[in-house]
């Protein structure tokens, strides 16, 4: 019996992409269809997605491959489909050799709007190599998650995977801790038990110890996150700091007494997302608070031994009330947030008694106290 032929007209024409969730290297021939476009998928706020949508269009010819995937390459790539809402539906396309049946992958209807037109060259430069780590994890997830789950866990995928790029990108200085080398660590397998907005990874791996010999194998476990970013407002000129107020579920699964929790500004790096904009748009939505300048005051990871969470913290030169009244927070995350603008004195007060007990806000407060004549000097 004949393998069916798929035709392929999205991130699936990236050979990264394809490779990643086919689990086989892409081998087609180009194919067509007429009256129909690539374009580019819109949100209902009319905000574009990035990735393409197949749409009816007068005149317009689009342009894909003709793919003929193994049986388990096939299930691979329906169960993908499937996870984003697209069903395969069957089609007639144009090739150098005639007409040809196939299958195409659609989405459902009224899922999304389309918009212009979708290029994969441009495509592909950005965001390719990014897509092709997060196909990885997806189907690796599909392994033990149904569908929906890993479709609300995607977002959360994507900013993950942007960290992990982020961190191959920053210098890692060795001048007291020993210097990476190739194979250093051995990766026997990899597991995604959990998987919600946080994700935990469990591997079994082997290591180099510092007498040069690998580690038996050994099973490690790590809270999956995002990297974040952290804001202290400050005005140098009435010397003044704004701290925010919610509850944090840590403190109670700990049994802390009082579960709300002093912070900076804070929150998740979005994926194709710099620091310093997540910094200012996390001060929009948490206190309705706009930055000037930026200052870098730490970068760090929260617990290295179980947590990938690397945190970015910066002091921002703002000009708060007098006092803050009311609360905040997005409605959709079921935030509720309340802010305290206080004078740096009763900050470091708060240091001192432990009342500020969360790690962004102490190396902030401290860097801010090294810091502040300098910042006075220059308002």
């Amino acid at each position: 019996m004949t393998a069916e032929a798929l035709f392929l007209y999205g991130t699936l024409r990236d050979a990264r992409v394809y490779a990643a969730v086919a689990g086989e290297p892409l081998q087609g021939q180009p194919a067509r269809l007429e009256g129909h476009a690539v374009a580019e998928a819109v949100g209902d706020n009319g905000t574009g997605l990035g990735f393409p949508l197949f749409t009816p269009r007068a005149g317009a010819v689009a342009e894909g491959l003709i793919v003929t995937p193994s049986p388990d390459a096939r299930a691979r790539l329906d169960t993908y489909e499937r996870i984003f809402g697209y069903d395969p539906q069957p089609v007639r396309v144009e090739t150098d050799a005639g007409t040809r049946d196939a299958v195409i992958y659609v989405p459902q209807a009224g899922r999304w709007q389309a918009r212009g037109d979708w290029d994969l060259a441009a495509w592909s430069a950005d965001r390719g190599a990014l897509a092709a780590e997060i196909a990885t994890d997806v189907i690796l997830l599909a392994r033990t998650h149904p569908p929906a789950r890993i479709y609300e866990r995607y977002r959360m995928l994507e900013a993950a995977a942007t960290s992990r790029h982020r961190a191959l990108a920053e210098p890692a200085p060795a001048t007291l801790r020993r210097a990476p080398a190739a194979q250093d660590v051995d990766l026997v397998e990899r597991r995604l038990p959990y998987a919600r907005y946080f994700g935990v990874d469990e591997s079994d791996l082997r290591f180099r110890r510092f007498d040069g010999s690998q580690s038996e194998t050994v099973t490690r476990a790590a809270f999956i996150m995002a990297d974040a970013v952290t804001v202290l407002p400050y005005d140098p000129v009435r010397d003044t700091v704004m701290l925010v107020e919610q509850f944090r579920f840590g403190p109670l699964v700990r049994g802390a007494q009082n579960c709300w929790s002093l912070e900076p500004i804070a929150g998740r790096i979005d994926a194709h997302e710099s620091p310093e904009t997540a910094a200012r748009r996390e001060s929009l939505e948490e206190a309705r608070l706009t930055l000037a300048a930026l200052h870098p005051c730490g970068r760090y990871y929260v617990s290295p031994g179980a947590v990938s969470e690397y945190m970015i913290s910066y002091v921002g030169i703002a000009d708060p009330p007098d006092t803050a009244q009311g609360v905040s927070g997005l409605e959709i995350e079921a935030e509720d947030i309340r802010a305290h603008v206080i004078p740096f004195e009763r900050l470091m007060e708060l240091v001192e008694s432990g009342e500020a007990e969360t790690a962004p806000l102490v190396i902030s407060a401290q860097w801010l106290a090294l810091n502040r004549a300098r910042l006075r000097a220059q308002s």
